[in-house]
């Protein structure tokens, strides 16, 4: 099977896409342990609507891929119920935006059964499907919902970026006792990136709660997660040449957040940036900046700079798409304005 979705690189290294590292991940998963499915829209006959589920129905059957009609809030309730009796379940949404239709199976029967039972009762299901802005499909399949998720105790939310996220990630959701919601991105699908044997090994797992240093720098920390760890990654190319070091965090998991490996690196750097696509307010990198503060406040030399995308509902044009959400050279100039190397935009108004 590797053979196929791989090319080689070098000696000792491989690529792998995104797709590719989510579907190798289900399929060893549901190799692994019987009680693994997948359910949802388009994941059976169709293949998935974005193929990561390719090939699973032939090999495993149509008991263990099951297709469903259009009714998020149907096949979530059946496949809570599913994990409240010790079936593992993976409930892929088409978009995460259609998770709405299924948000009271999520928060209200999945993330609080184990609180109020005392313990007694866990519930191990996978939400996963992709999250945030596309291209060119309007406000209604557009919205990021990490911070939404994130805000809900019970719940743990991952958010891969790189292939060895996407698989080490996923198998560790899969793994999980607790409801996981899985937040892709459907640009990152096809996508490739190295990865090494340890990765492509079928016991990798990647833990949960743990943030990854992609770039280590010593003038400004810049922390990221799916597809704007790529930006923030390309910024501090960008930097370099200008001669600030940035330091790159694939946050990886959004709850629980890495706050021991923020704080670490903006007392080394005394400077941090916040990157998100999602809204601004109440988001994400506002629940960093208050952590920063609240414990690293005394090592900061600058304000903390927020990049996040417009608070406005997703415009369709193309042109306005763009300017709604981050772009690289919007974060270099935030890092700029951390390191005092441009004017505040107090100052520019």
């Amino acid at each position: 099977m590797f053979g196929i979705i791989m090319q080689k690189v070098s000696a000792g290294a491989k690529e792998m896409t995104v797709r590719d590292a989510l579907n190798s991940a289900l399929d060893e998963e549901m190799s692994a342990d019987p009680k693994v499915f997948l359910m949802g829209e388009e994941v059976g006959e169709y293949q998935g609507a974005y193929k990561i589920s390719k090939g699973l129905l032939d090999k495993y059957g149509p008991e263990r891929v099951l297709d469903t009609p259009i009714t998020e809030a149907g096949f979530t309730g059946i496949g809570v119920g599913a994990a409240y009796h010790g079936l593992k379940p993976v409930i892929e949404f088409m978009t995460f935006n259609f998770s709405m239709q299924a948000i009271d199976h999520i928060i209200n029967s999945a993330a609080k059964s184990n609180y109020m039972s005392a313990g007694q009762m866990s519930v191990p299901i996978v939400f996963r499907g992709p999250n945030g802005a596309a291209a060119g499909v309007g406000a209604q399949h557009s919205h990021c919902y990490a911070s939404w998720y994130a805000s809900c105790p019970g719940l743990k939310v991952l958010a891969p970026y790189s292939s060895e996220d996407a698989r080490g990630l996923l198998k560790a959701a899969i793994r999980d006792p607790d409801p996981v919601v899985f937040l892709e991105n459907e640009l990152l699908y096809g996508e490739t990136f190295p990865v090494s044997a340890e990765v492509l090994d079928s016991s990798f797992c990647v833990p949960i709660g743990k943030a990854k240093i992609e770039r280590e720098g010593k003038d400004v920390t810049i922390t990221a997660f799916s597809k704007m760890v790529g930006y923030a990654l390309k910024a501090a190319e960008i930097l370099a040449k200008e001669g600030i070091s940035a330091e790159v965090i694939n946050l990886r998991s959004i709850r629980p957040l890495d706050r021991d490996t923020i704080n670490a690196s903006v007392r080394k750097t005394n400077r941090l940036v916040t990157v998100e696509e999602g809204f601004p307010q109440h988001g994400v990198g506002a629940e960093i900046c208050a952590s920063v503060v609240e414990e690293s406040f005394g090592y900061l030399d600058a304000p903390v700079e927020r990049i996040a995308g417009a608070d406005v509902p997703m415009p369709y044009a193309a042109n306005l798409e763009r300017l709604a959400v981050p772009q690289v050279e919007d974060i270099v100039r935030a890092a700029k304005r951390a390191c005092y190397r441009s004017v505040p935009m107090a100052a520019a108004a």
